[in-house]
């Protein structure tokens, strides 16, 4: 069960190293993934990422969980949130071939918006003035970020939004599941799913990794996959969302970072102000879903 353990300044400072040891592995997760597509198949790599991950996990919680790592609640969601997170790595990790990290960052922080659009049409919560301009603010630095008809748009970049959305729906469902299932069995079961359902296409494009480097990074995927997916789920039980959510930005500066140290790749102006756009947009729509939240408290 996914319970917040009470809102005291001890555990939302828990919370928040929680996320920032989040979006750390995640920004380590797709600086080592843009290393490896370069020179291996992507769907090679992506299986590579599940497989380590879910030996990784079975081997660190089965000596204290035995067979209940695996046990679930509700399989058959399970199973659809499994597809859609090896669907939306294959995404990402085809997109880092051709963009920056921090041009895939910065899509992908477009996620907030697109949750609150489908909140709104599929489970019919009402948006105000504020929140629905916050969203087209957030739409408008995306625009700026893949600067459509431009020379340097790249067609990738539709990768990254198809990626967007389908990261949406994979926080819907996420949190759905949450109230009901225990983190550690959620992540390592949808890591299984992947691994299972990518070990086919893997198999049919496989090269042998060279190099001790490439095998490091191999478990890197792993680690900080299984750590990041793990640490974002026990973060909600220390803090809400709503306090948590400010933090989880910093991931660009990290994805910037290791863009810049690895890639000797730094993102252009359009990029940098669009991403700044797609931040304060997703701020603004926090801020207002925190003001609605107390009011409604009161």
């Amino acid at each position: 069960m996914t319970q917040l353990l009470g809102d005291s300044s001890k555990n939302r400072k828990i919370g928040i190293a929680l996320v920032t040891l989040t979006t750390l592995m995640f920004a380590g997760l797709d600086t080592s993934a843009k290393w490896l597509v370069l020179s291996l198949p992507v769907l090679q790599v992506v299986w590579m990422r599940f497989f380590t991950h879910a030996l990784l996990s079975i081997a660190v919680f089965a000596p204290t969980m035995g067979w209940g790592i695996f046990r679930v609640v509700n399989p058959k969601l399970q199973f659809l949130r499994g597809l859609i997170l090896a669907l939306m790595t294959a995404l990402n990790f085809l997109a880092l071939q051709y963009l920056q990290l921090a041009e895939t960052g910065a899509i992908q922080f477009s996620v907030p918006l697109l949750i609150a659009v489908l909140s709104s049409w599929w489970l019919k919560e009402k948006l105000d003035a504020v929140s629905w301009f916050a969203i087209w603010l957030g739409f408008a630095g995306v625009l700026v970020i893949i600067r459509p008809g431009s020379h340097a748009f790249d067609p990738a970049i539709f990768l990254s939004v198809m990626n967007a959305f389908l990261y949406a729906g994979f926080n819907m469902l996420t949190r759905r599941l949450a109230a009901s299932e225990n983190p550690v069995a959620m992540q390592l079961f949808s890591a299984t799913v992947c691994a299972i359902v990518l070990l086919p296409f893997a198999w049919l494009q496989w090269q042998t990794p060279q190099g001790m480097l490439t095998w490091v990074l191999i478990a890197l995927t792993g680690i900080c996959g299984g750590l990041g997916h793990l640490c974002v789920a026990s973060a909600h039980r220390y803090a809400s969302a709503a306090y948590l959510g400010p933090f989880l930005y910093q991931q660009i500066l990290y994805m910037t970072l290791g863009g810049w140290l690895v890639f000797d790749q730094v993102p252009d102006q359009p990029v940098a102000i669009g991403a700044c756009i797609v931040v304060a947009s997703g701020m603004l729509l926090l801020w207002r879903e925190i003001r609605t939240k107390v009011s409604s408290e009161k």
